[in-house]
């Protein structure tokens, strides 16, 4: 099978030799894996980490947010068969969907959106599994609850606060405060439903004060929280929630012992990483998403269709992803 490859960690993302196309035996599924064939993908900042920093044994297949149709199920699959249209985000301990083909356990995929086109949903799945355990699992906001309380986005123009902010504004009673800086990323978070968009460029607190906001119940802080912890603590409630899912270079929790804040931290590979006896909640958890979609109560979240799957494309969106200018989500489609 065709797949695209990377051998050699800390290449700049333009430089031909830092992603490349390679021909790699097609993969043989285990007893719950579904073999996918990839209609369309899309790029995370979590695969650009990778390419950056972490050398690979052998030249390894990146990427995980994919949508494509079973070609063949593992022995112990009873919940998909062959020709179905799955979406998925993937293990990050395998190799990933920058390829003709590949293997995701059916207890991390399901169905895709039929209102969607592949690449369109392509778009979802890791984002709005993260943005959805932040929500619901790690801050423990029930669905229709939060009245009266607000929570502040840091990043909210990007892939994961793209959906966090639909799924905040449409399914809780939250007030949500997106930030972002450039004039069209703060339409684009306005148009995904939040009630204030500040400017995470200058100092936060006027910002909400102007905007009839005190001090926020949630933060939550998907870029930079290094740059913004000091202001995070002082705009926090006391007994705050503040999650996050970057990786400051440290973080000292000591300034939120005064307020009594929790720290929560969100990492969408672990349940699959760990073999979590709750793993299948992210099939679950993509079934209802697709749901919402097909429903019309959430829209997917493309920034930009970088065109068909192959080395140059995803060397562009890399740059892209790096550039941290990127507006939603980059996706590519075909081969």
């Amino acid at each position: 099978m065709k797949a695209i490859v990377y051998d050699r960690a800390g290449l700049p993302a333009e430089d031909p030799a830092s992603l490349f196309e390679a021909e790699l035996p097609t993969p043989k599924p285990g007893r719950h894996d579904l073999l996918v064939r990839i209609s369309a993908i899309a790029v995370n900042p979590v695969d650009a980490k990778l390419r950056a920093a972490v050398p690979p044994a052998a030249p390894r297949i990146l990427g995980w947010d994919a949508v494509g149709v079973v070609e063949q199920v593992g022995e112990a699959v009873t919940s998909f068969r062959a020709g179905d249209v799955v979406w998925f985000a993937g293990d990050i301990t395998r190799p990933g969907s920058y390829a003709e083909y590949t293997l995701v356990d059916e207890r991390i995929a399901s169905l895709a959106p039929s209102s969607l086109s592949h690449a369109e949903a392509a778009a979802l799945p890791l984002t709005a599994i993260t943005a959805w355990e932040i929500l619901f699992d790690r801050l423990r906001v029930a669905e229709g609850g939060g009245a009266g309380q607000s929570v502040l986005v840091i990043g909210a123009g990007g892939g994961v606060g793209s959906i966090l902010v639909q799924l905040a504004a449409k399914l809780t009673g939250l007030t949500v405060i997106g930030t972002a800086s450039r004039q069209e990323t703060k339409e684009w978070v306005r148009g995904l439903g939040a009630h204030h968009v500040i400017d995470h460029s200058q100092p936060l607190q006027p910002q909400l004060n102007a905007a009839g906001i005190t001090l926020v119940d949630h933060v939550i802080s998907l870029t930079h929280t290094d740059a913004y912890y000091a202001q995070i603590v002082e705009l926090l409630k006391p007994q705050g929630q503040f999650a996050l899912i970057d990786d400051p270079a440290t973080l000292d929790a000591m300034p939120l012992k005064r307020k009594s804040i929790s720290l929560h931290w969100e990492f969408m590979f672990t349940r699959s990483m760990y073999r979590t006896p709750d793993m299948d909640a992210q099939k679950a958890l993509l079934a209802r998403v697709a749901a919402l979609i097909d429903q019309g109560v959430i829209k997917t979240t493309v920034g930009e269709h970088l065109g068909v799957i192959n080395a140059a494309n995803l060397r562009r969106a890399h740059a892209l992803v790096e550039s941290h200018k990127a507006r939603g989500k980059l996706v590519l489609e075909g081969f």
